[in-house]
């Protein structure tokens, strides 16, 4: 019977949504037909009163569990955190912005109980970023898609829902920096598999954590992580360069020997010398990129240090 559902939510810095969101999630999860379900807050190393309010929370509902990590790990591990602990037959992942509405989870449930493994959310509108910021999302997903292997559908948050069969397959990947969505894509079957529209409403309190820098870095370490063709593609640029090199070389060797008109050396000396560094300098960095990484995973450390709470257990520690 599928009857125990794990709700995994995300969240650094976010107090002024914790308690309204509590709200609306109970008020969903208790319309469900569940014997059991458990909201497990996962505190990303915040600096301001998540932790705190999920504390006060979680003193009067024995449904809230916490995961409170001790310093900042960032998102994706804040997930797969929530993942390990998380109890439930399924186990639902949700930001804590009320930007992920828990309104969605009740056909979540039902498509699950109906017999689909996963259940994706699509967003087909985000009110609370600009045309830009979606301009460079959908850039990004068709470049990370020619890249990769692995095609990770675009506009699809992290807000979904995963039967317990590929829980346990998501907890077998130990890598550092992962791409969450990318994983489950890797895993994901041909069918069984639901896919729910929904818009994206304004944040409910605060600012997104996510900004320039911390999306650019994400999306270079998911090129990385799912693709080695641009290791590939460095070695193609290489072959034009000499190519095009050699096309240079024979020009000027046609030019000074047959045409007999002299060449000013010192503007095509330095065009040359500056592509062919240049192109130098982007290889290497693709090949550093992959060494960093190996690098880092070879070093096996926990991917997180966390504290487990529940009403009953109060200090259980867990390093993963």
């Amino acid at each position: 019977m599928k009857d125990n559902v794990s709700v995994v939510i995300s969240a650094y810095n976010e107090g002024e949504s914790i308690n309204e969101l509590h709200k609306e999630l109970n008020k969903v999860m208790k319309e469900l037909p569940l014997k059991e379900y458990e909201l497990i807050f996962v505190d990303d190393g915040s600096s301001d009163d998540t932790y705190a309010k999920c504390q006060k929370l979680q003193a009067k509902d024995s449904h809230v569990k916490i995961v409170h990590l001790k310093r900042n790990f960032g998102h994706e591990i804040a997930m797969t955190a929530g993942m390990d602990y998380a109890k439930g037959d399924a186990v639902i992942f949700m930001d804590a912005d009320l930007q992920h509405p828990p309104f969605y989870i009740k056909d979540m449930v039902k498509y699950w109980q109906e017999g689909c493994e996963i259940v994706l959310t699509k967003r087909v509108e985000n009110r609370a970023t600009s045309k830009f910021y979606d301009f460079c999302a959908a850039s990004f997903y068709k470049i990370l898609n020619f890249l990769s292997d692995t095609k990770i559908p675009a506009k699809t948050p992290d807000f979904r829902l995963i039967d317990r069969s590929y829980i346990e397959v998501l907890k077998k990947f130990n890598e550092h920096d992962r791409l969450f969505r990318g994983l489950l894509s890797w895993a994901m079957p041909n069918d069984k598999v639901k896919v729910i529209d929904f818009v994206a409403p304004e944040r409910f309190a605060g600012t997104s954590k996510y900004n320039f820098r911390k999306s650019l870095a994400l999306a270079l370490n998911s090129i990385v992580q799912f693709s080695t063709k641009p290791l590939r593609l460095s070695i193609y640029l290489g072959l034009i360069t000499a190519f095009i090199s050699g096309i240079l070389g024979l020009y000027v060797i046609i030019e000074h020997f047959i045409l007999r008109h002299p060449t000013p050396g010192y503007a095509t000396i330095m065009t040359t010398v500056i592509f062919i560094g240049s192109v130098q300098l982007i290889v290497l960095g693709i090949i550093g990129e992959y060494i960093g990484k190996i690098h880092m995973e070879v070093k096996k450390r926990p991917l997180y240090i966390a504290e487990y709470k529940t009403k009953e257990i109060k200090n259980a520690k867990k390093d993963i």
